[in-house]
């Protein structure tokens, strides 16, 4: 019984350690976001007496940072929708169809995520200015063009989630529903994704919050018209100083959408993680 109680207050103890370390920087935000530049050099303080609300309404009411936060929420849910709907298309043909080399394939995509984003930067810049060019319209500073660099990035990752989870759907359905006379596409809408419905919900999130957390390809390849809440970021750091609390209000606003959006899939995330995971 001893043992058994030492077991739990142990699992305990780490899952409050771990819950301590990721929410603590989340609370110091909030507390800095609602404090003024006096407030924020006085002793430290963890408790919220006041709120200067001044640091989110210079924030909510600044066109160009709403301009920011529309980018981000349209670049992030066109890349997680086009990215799981590639996935699933994907890794149902590696599942079911035998393609010539179709194991060097899935591990050529993976490996696309193994190199630094960094190392992709100049080849990108140039492709983005350059090569990608049809007179006077680029890819450079659009939403369109970080969309599907997004995509670039994020698919093999999501071919690699989806993996397991397709190949653990019996082929016997497919046969069966083949034999009813249905198509792939029927298939896909009545059998696949119903089932593959968790994996393709951790797919979509993963894909989305990826996308919404970049800054390194949105800060270089992006000037005005497609700059995401990230990159804005970055313009509270001036000469004269760095403005805490608004750079802290905004941070604290990104997590809105976030929540808002994991709150839709919450309940597929631990399903979608270890569906497909254990196989015969």
């Amino acid at each position: 019984m001893l043992r058994k109680i030492a077991r739990y207050a142990s699992a305990y103890g780490v899952w409050i350690v771990a819950s301590l370390i990721t929410l603590v920087p989340i609370y110091w935000m909030i507390i800095v976001s609602s404090r003024s530049r006096v407030e924020l050099f006085d002793r430290p303080n963890f408790i919220i007496h006041t709120f200067f609300e001044q640091n989110y309404t210079n924030v909510i009411y600044d066109s160009t940072f709403r301009g920011y936060m529309f980018n981000s929420i349209i670049i992030a849910t066109s890349n997680a929708v086009l990215v799981t709907v590639l996935a699933l298309l994907a890794t149902y043909a590696l599942s079911r169809w035998r393609l010539a080399g179709a194991d060097n394939i899935f591990f050529w995509t993976i490996t696309n995520r193994m190199a630094p984003p960094a190392v992709f930067l100049l080849p990108l810049f140039l492709l983005f200015t350059k090569w990608f060019k049809i007179g006077d319209w680029m890819l450079f500073d659009t939403r369109t063009g970080l969309i599907l660099l997004y995509c670039v990035f994020n698919l093999p990752f999501s071919i690699w989630v989806l993996q397991g989870m397709i190949d653990g759907i019996p082929v016997e359905l497919d046969e069966a529903a083949m034999v009813d006379g249905a198509g792939t596409g029927m298939i896909l809408r009545r059998i696949i994704i119903p089932l593959a419905a968790p994996g393709l919900a951790i797919t979509a999130i993963l894909s989305w919050i990826f996308a919404w957390n970049e800054y390194l390809f949105a800060a270089t390849l992006t000037s005005v018209h497609a700059r995401t809440i990230t990159t804005g970021l970055a313009e509270f750091v001036t000469v004269t100083g760095t403005n805490w609390g608004e750079m802290a209000a905004v941070a604290t606003l990104t997590l809105i959408p976030s929540l808002i959006f994991i709150s839709f899939v919450q309940r597929y995330i631990v399903m979608g993680l270890t569906f497909g995971a254990v196989k015969e």
